[in-house]
């Protein structure tokens, strides 16, 4: 059975594969009679989307499997890299369209019908503006950065439309004035407006994506909770050794040694580990937490003292 983060991260697939099949329609539409490059960079943002949107839905079935043998801490990953492979493409996308758009400066072309663009720009931002609000919503629901990679491309998606349509009336505006002729520079100008626009975000999402391939440690919250967590057990543990974290997903990882009194019996200490554990998890959302217990060794200075031992009550 499905559990609820499941459930958002198949919704947000689904909702982002639809709403890609309709704006590739509506831009290819609009680029075969309006013929406007601004709308061309559109179309292969949308293009790049719809592919990322396939593999996103695949990835999410994939990313919900269990751990296996082959697959020890599951397949969470696969959200990591489809998140990185977007922010690729999309940059290689906005270096093409920028080198397109610095020809056309010295070559360039009136639009064609520039009011059926503007509707088309207003409509394909309208689809994107409330894909994204849907698809981020849901992404609180599972805390995956797929599903939220795949929001913040719908918005960014939506801004450059949006501009888009402010080139069209521009364009519309000044027609009837002597400016006409500087019309066709709006195009190109336009193009690269929207190239710089998704050049910083993707860079930012492939870098993020990239840094979890490689098992960085938890972001900085959810480690300050870990510490939080400990901190509440100083009382009766000696030590907390090698802390790890990491994460694979929507799902985190963390394990700690914990320096238990020699003397103290097996299931005392299992249960203060469960404890720790236990808490670990409750405080931070998708994370599995593993706690090894170690007796303390022969150079504990408590050892050869008379006293009790502060930590074991």
């Amino acid at each position: 059975m499905k559990g609820p983060a499941q459930v958002a991260m198949l919704q947000a697939a689904r909702i982002s594969l639809a709403g890609n099949i309709f704006l590739f329609a509506i831009k290819l539409t609009a680029l075969i009679l309006v013929r406007s490059l601004a709308i061309a960079t559109d179309l292969g943002i949308t293009v790049v989307g719809l592919i990322v949107s396939i593999i996103f839905y695949h990835s999410v079935k994939v990313s919900n499997r269990p751990a296996d043998f082959v697959h020890n801490y599951g397949y969470g990953k696969i959200e990591h890299v489809c998140e990185a492979l977007e922010g690729i493409i999309l940059i290689g996308i906005a270096v093409v369209m920028s080198i397109q758009a610095v020809i056309h400066l010295f070559h360039g072309n009136e639009i064609a019908l520039p009011w059926l663009g503007f509707g088309f720009s207003l409509v394909s931002a309208a689809v994107n503006f409330v894909g994204s609000a849907w698809i981020l919503s849901l992404s609180k629901i599972c805390a995956s950065p797929a599903v939220r990679a795949e929001g913040i491309h719908y918005r960014l998606e939506g801004f450059i439309s949006m501009t888009i349509a402010v080139a069209f009336m521009l364009v519309i505006l000044l027609v009837p004035t002597s400016l006409k002729p500087w019309t066709i520079y709006l195009d190109p100008i336009a193009t690269l407006i929207v190239s710089a626009w998704i050049t910083v975000p993707s860079f930012h999402m492939s870098h993020h994506a990239f840094l979890k391939l490689l098992d960085a440690s938890l972001e900085e919250g959810s480690k300050m909770e870990v510490f939080k967590q400990l901190g509440k057990y100083m009382g009766q543990c000696c030590e907390f050794r090698n802390i790890r974290s990491r994460s694979a997903g929507r799902k985190k990882f963390v394990e700690c040694d914990v320096v238990l009194p020699a003397w103290m019996s097996f299931p005392e200490a299992h249960q203060i580990a469960g404890k720790i554990e236990k808490d670990i998890q409750n405080n931070i959302r998708g994370c599995e937490a593993k706690i090894r217990m170690i007796p303390c060794d022969e150079s504990c200075v408590f050892r050869p003292l008379p006293t009790r031992c502060p930590y074991y009550h």
